[in-house]
């Protein structure tokens, strides 16, 4: 899909554009199993092998399982939403773009810069965050110099190609794919009685206390919240699609696969750790990242007798940070060169370089994943604790964002009398699919920190810690319309690739080509 300045750019380039290669887009390198590992990767982290335990302690095993299960369908939902977008129009600044096209262009412009400061932002936590998990082996290393390790590490994977980002991922996100089956395969040996070790689990931890529900509603709108963080990543699929080969079959089989592959995960993971240990084992109380020991799949491991469970699971949260690192790293460059190939960031930001990479949205994310070295001054906890605050909500807002874009989209397709068959991929739970997740999701933004107004004093700094990302997208989304006066898109000014856009399009992806254009 390219803009009419884009399209004069080529032009400008001619011949000799084409004969040296010399980019002007993205090209088209990730394989399906690139975009299923991405899509895993992104989502099995920390909120997994860490705080998992404290999302049991809190709702007990069943509530646990059943805010897992609750927002693993939201997900899926929003999973199937963005793949009918993304095969139909697979563009590296998916959400701005879809936001822009089907909703409002404010929107739009709201949309990207909120995802970009998203992720920007999340690789400085997950830079300090490395910091805290390597103080296990190291503890009287300055911690600054491992960020400036995994920073220049992090930069030059997604310095050389989309292809060595995809590589790099995908090898990063078998190891944890491998950690979780290995303590699933372990966590059943246990209760089947073929390794022993540690209390009698099973079926007894579901009746200790108030089990198997324990805290009630609230205690359940608290775990869907950590559950919520822990499944942010999945979408980063939307994101790859402008450098996936053959987006039009890898992207509804990628949609297809992540769903029961994570929900296979953190289901099965969660219903282990319910049976093995008791929801009122003081351990599960404890999730700091820094104690990597007391991670429930540490815990079991241990009961296990697997000798070094901690040193273990300590190089697989690393593996997680890094790999986390790694995809927001690649996300948020993708977006900021989205954004300056539409006119809506500085155009610097839309170079390509000539191994195909966005060099300077690439230096300007790391820019702000530099902010981990405020660890020089301040404690790294702080740091950490502050970091996380000020993006925390950006990524719900994205998902409320496909959410939306995908029901005006189709709605919009349809009233101009287009036929859902000539699209790649259909949703099939439209529109309840994106209705429900966009309620529910809805629901766990502004309930994130519900509490704070229950106190006899409003915890003021935490509300504003916790909700500073709403009025700071409305600000933007409305700055924006005063300034351009942009309006919503109707449903009739629309517009949709057609068939043969498609046609010249899934040609040159599956010859690893930029996009040949679009209708418009």
């Amino acid at each position: 899909m390219l803009s009419p300045s884009e399209h004069d750019d080529r032009r400008a380039g001619g011949a000799h554009a084409t004969k040296a290669q010399a980019p002007s887009e993205l090209r088209r390198t990730l394989s399906a199993r690139h975009l299923t590992m991405i899509a895993v990767g992104g989502s099995i982290g920390t909120g997994l092998f860490v705080a998992s335990g404290a999302t049991i302690a809190k709702a007990g095993p069943g509530g646990a399982l059943l805010g897992y299960v609750l927002i693993g369908i939201m997900v899926y939902f929003l999973m199937t939403s963005l793949g009918e977008l993304a095969a139909a129009m697979p563009v590296s600044g998916s959400f701005s773009t879809y936001g822009a096209r089907y909703v409002e262009d404010g929107f739009g412009f709201a949309l990207g810069w909120n995802y970009w400061y998203n992720w920007a932002v999340t690789v400085a936590v997950d830079l300090v965050a490395a910091q805290l998990v390597m103080a296990y082996w190291f503890p009287d290393v300055p911690g600054f110099y491992w960020s400036a390790l995994f920073l220049a590490i992090t930069f030059g994977l997604n310095a050389m190609s989309a292809r060595g980002f995809g590589e790099a991922e995908f090898w990063f996100a078998l190891i944890k794919v491998v950690a979780v089956l290995g303590f699933v395969a372990m966590g059943v040996m246990m209760l089947l009685g073929i390794i022993r070790g540690g209390e009698t689990g099973g079926v007894a931890n579901w009746t200790v206390g108030d089990a198997p529900f324990a805290g009630g509603f609230a205690a359940l709108i608290g775990v869907a919240m950590v559950v919520g963080f822990s499944f942010q990543g999945t979408e980063l699929i939307g994101i790859a699609a402008g450098e996936s080969k053959d987006p039009a079959r890898n992207l509804p089989r990628a949609v297809r696969q992540v769903f029961w592959r994570i929900l296979l995960f953190y289901v099965m993971a969660i219903l282990v750790i319910g049976l093995l240990i008791p929801y009122t084992d003081p351990h599960l109380l404890r999730n700091d990242v820094e104690d990597i020991s007391v991670s429930p799949f540490a815990l079991i491991f241990e009961r296990a007798g697997l000798l070094g469970a901690a040193s273990v699971m300590n190089a697989v949260v690393l593996t997680s940070v890094l790999s986390a690192g790694n995809s927001g790293m690649y996300a948020a460059t993708r977006m900021l060169y989205s954004l300056a190939r539409d006119g809506k960031a500085p155009r610097i930001f839309g170079r390509i370089s000539r191994n195909g990479v966005p060099l300077w949205a690439l230096l300007a994310t790391t820019v702000v994943a530099a902010l981990c070295f405020f660890t020089f001054i301040f404690s790294p906890n702080a740091v950490y604790i502050w970091l996380l605050n000020t993006s925390g909500m950006t990524g719900f807002i994205a998902w409320l964002g496909i959410a939306i874009s995908h029901y005006r989209f189709r709605r919009g397709y349809v009233k101009q009398g287009h036929n859902l068959a000539d699209l790649p991929y259909v949703s099939p739970f439209f529109p309840f699919g994106p209705i429900f997740a966009f309620v529910l999701c809805l629901i766990i933004t502004l309930g994130q920190n519900y509490q704070a107004f229950l106190q006899d004093r409003i915890d003021w700094g935490g509300v504003v810690a916790t909700y500073i990302g709403i009025p700071l997208f409305l600000l933007i989304w409305l700055g924006y319309r005063l300034t351009r006066g942009s309006r919503f898109v109707s449903y009739r000014d629309m517009r949709f690739p057609d068939a043969r856009a498609r046609s010249q399009y899934l040609d040159s992806a599956l010859r690893g080509e930029p996009a040949a254009g679009e209708a418009r």
